[in-house]
């Protein structure tokens, strides 16, 4: 099968994205399938045998200098005018654009390729390519971003945030339409499922789970963990992954406690995280780490006591499964997806109430104190990760998605608009 994997930024180690768009990728290909990967800046890495086409927006969110100006002479056409445009006026551009340029691209080269796998761009422009470009079009929904806003916005200190937070996600009502389009929907969890349907109004009978996978490279460490040291992972500096809560538990921790912490995460320069260090006086005692390999990063998790995931909400948390892998034990935020990443409550991981400080510090606490209840749950997280996780499942499962929309495609090539409204 000639597949289009299509990503409008694909970042190679942290976010789910990049990360799904390598193994998957990588996957089909030793399925014998043949994937190009079309994405916008950050590109992907991507393992030999995948096609890279760069699809190149005006990188306006770029490090070090996001929200860049742009000199005349950078605009190529009237796509990366509206870019920079939606940008002024506070809004995110990317999905919109990029859906517009890889429809341009596929339009050229429609024999090439039999099916147009989304990964959430949800763009009107990737909707386009069945009628424009002749491709039938799945998608992966991997959460919708409407939990996001929501936190984003209640967090928010100032009316004037605020808007200007509901402006930037004006992307979500053409997510949300395209959403309810889509002739295939892929999610990564019964969690991500069922908010889908609730948020965006998407239909459950288009929709299918395939949970993600986890790459080999993470094993238990050959060397011994440090002692007193937690790990936690972010892939942004924002609410939703629940750093603030866990700092100010760490803060608690420290107290009586010899710990340190190491966040795997770019904080943003003078933003909520760093600031938050400072006001605690726990700077001396956290460490971050970015801009890792697979195989410094698996050292990182290996090298903890305790892993802590205190996200307020996760449509699936491949660093939860990873950690597993790792036979990290957990303690988790009992929200979205975690719980069926890893299972029972006390299995491989003790659950706590997202965003109560009091919960975390006392279940940290209480691992801490507790070696050979920590040893178990390792193991049975990494029993957990290897029978449940599996990358070349979920390029087999995908494949015959494929197949299923081919086949469906085929048989009629309109979609049925649903008309079901949104509620986010």
């Amino acid at each position: 099968m000639r597949i289009a994997l299509v990503s409008y930024r694909s970042k190679p180690h942290c976010g789910g994205q990049g990360v799904y768009v390598r193994h998957l990728s990588r996957e089909l290909t030793e399925l014998g399938h043949s994937v190009e990967v079309f994405s916008g800046q950050p590109y992907p890495e991507l393992d030999e045998g995948v096609a890279l086409t760069k699809v190149p927006s005006l990188d306006l969110y770029r490090e070090p200098d996001p929200f860049r100006m742009v000199w005349p002479w950078e605009f190529r056409d009237w796509i990366d005018v509206q870019e920079f445009a939606i940008m002024c006026t506070a809004g995110f551009p990317e999905p919109r654009t990029f859906g517009k340029r890889v429809l341009r691209v596929l339009k050229e080269r429609a024999d090439e390729f039999d099916i147009v796998h989304d990964n959430q761009v949800l763009s009107y422009g990737v909707m386009d390519i069945e009628k424009k470009a002749g491709i039938p079009v799945l998608t992966t929904l991997h959460h919708p971003i409407t939990f996001d806003r929501r936190v984003d916005i209640a967090a928010a200190p100032t009316l004037r945030k605020k808007l200007s937070l509901r402006r930037w996600y004006g992307f979500l009502k053409m997510q949300g339409a395209v959403v309810r389009r889509a002739r295939w929907i892929l999610l990564p969890s019964e969690s991500s499922k069922v908010d889908a349907a609730k948020d965006f109004g998407a239909d459950l009978a288009k929709m299918q789970v395939i949970p993600l996978g986890v790459d080999d490279c993470f094993v238990p460490p050959t060397e011994p963990r440090v002692p007193g040291r937690l790990v936690a992972m972010a892939s942004a500096d924002a609410p939703m992954k629940g750093i603030a809560t866990l700092l100010e538990a760490f803060a608690k921790l420290r107290t009586e406690r010899d710990v340190e912490l190491l966040l795997v995460t770019k904080p943003t320069p003078g933003g909520r995280t760093e600031t938050l260090i400072e006001e605690l006086g726990i700077g001396a005692h956290v460490r971050f780490v970015n801009g890792i390999s697979d195989e410094e990063l698996v050292k990182v998790m290996g090298s903890a006591e305790i892993a802590c995931v205190p996200s307020l909400y996760e449509g699936f948390s491949l660093p939860t499964a990873e950690l597993m892998a790792c036979e990290t034990p957990l303690v988790v935020s009992r929200t979205g997806a975690i719980p069926e990443v890893v299972g029972p409550e006390g299995l491989c991981a003790d659950m706590v109430t997202p965003g109560d400080v009091g919960e975390l510090t006392n279940a940290i606490a209480d691992l801490l104190d507790d070696p050979e209840r920590r040893a178990r749950m390792g193991r049975a997280g990494r029993e957990r990760a290897q029978e449940l996780f599996s990358w070349r499942a979920v390029a087999k499962a995908t494949a015959e998605a494929y197949d299923r929309v081919r086949a469906d495609y085929a048989n009629d090539p309109t979609v049925p608009q649903k008309k079901t409204q949104k509620k986010n």
